[in-house]
C-alpha cells in the first residue's frame, strides 16, 4: 500500500479526505470550502414515520459485523470515488482501529450501514448505503445515539446533501471547521467498546 496509516490519519486530522477522481489520476487528497456536519446535540432530528420504524426494533445494530460488506456497498454505484485501492486502505485503517463500519441488520441479512473514521472525539463519515429500505436511515440515528454516548463532539459528513439535511445537517466554512476538528481531535474517545463488537 502506498499510502502510510500514520500519513492518513495525519491528513484527516486536517480536515483533509481521500478520494478517487478517476482512472487516470487515481486517489487523491482533497479539501472543501466548506464542511457539512450532522449536529450531536438538540438540533439533530429526524422524520416521524422513522421513529416509527425505530420504535418497531425491526433492525438490530453491530459495529464491523462486516465491515468489508459495508464497504463495498457504499462503492457499488454507477459512479464511485471508492476504488478497490480505497477499499483496501479502509480495511487497513480498520485492522488499525481508525475506521468503522455502523450497521443494521434485519435478521442476518445486512439492510445498511455507515462508513467512518474515528479520531479522537471526531467521526468522519465517509460514505453510507442500504440494502433494505430504512437500513441507513435508522443507521444515521442509531449513530448519532451512539457517538453521544461515547462523548464524541464533532460528526463530520463532509458534504451535505437533501438527505442529510433531514437530519439537520448544516454547513461551516474551513476555518471554522479546522477550529472544531483541532479541538476534537485532541478529546479522547473510544468510538467502540469490545463488548460492542458485530
Amino acid at each position: 500500500m502506498k499510502y502510510h496509516l500514520p500519513g492518513i490519519i495525519e491528513g484527516y486530522s486536517h480536515g483533509h479526505f481521500l478520494m478517487t477522481d478517476d482512472e487516470d489520476s487515481g486517489l487523491q487528497w482533497y479539501s472543501s470550502n466548506e464542511h457539512a456536519l450532522i449536529p450531536l446535540d438538540d438540533r439533530f432530528r429526524y422524520p416521524t414515520s422513522l421513529r416509527r420504524v425505530i420504535n418497531q426494533k425491526r433492525f438490530t445494530v453491530r459495529i464491523n459485523g462486516d465491515f468489508r460488506a459495508v464497504v463495498a456497498g457504499c462503492a457499488d454505484r454507477d459512479t464511485t470515488w471508492i476504488s478497490d485501492e480505497l477499499q483496501e486502505i479502509y480495511w487497513e485503517l480498520c485492522q488499525g482501529g481508525w475506521a468503522y463500519s455502523f450497521e443494521t441488520w434485519l435478521g442476518n441479512e445486512l439492510a445498511g450501514g455507515i462508513l467512518g473514521i474515528a479520531i479522537g472525539s471526531a467521526f468522519i463519515g465517509e460514505s453510507m448505503f442500504f440494502n433494505i429500505p430504512e437500513g441507513s436511515k435508522v443507521a444515521m440515528v442509531e449513530l448519532v445515539n451512539h457517538l453521544r454516548q461515547q462523548k464524541f463532539s464533532l460528526f463530520d459528513a463532509q458534504m451535505t446533501n437533501p438527505h442529510l439535511e433531514r437530519f439537520g445537517s448544516y454547513t461551516i466554512d474551513t476555518q471554522a471547521y479546522q477550529d472544531l476538528l483541532t479541538i476534537a481531535i485532541a478529546q479522547k474517545c473510544e468510538f467502540i467498546n469490545s463488548s460492542q463488537m458485530g
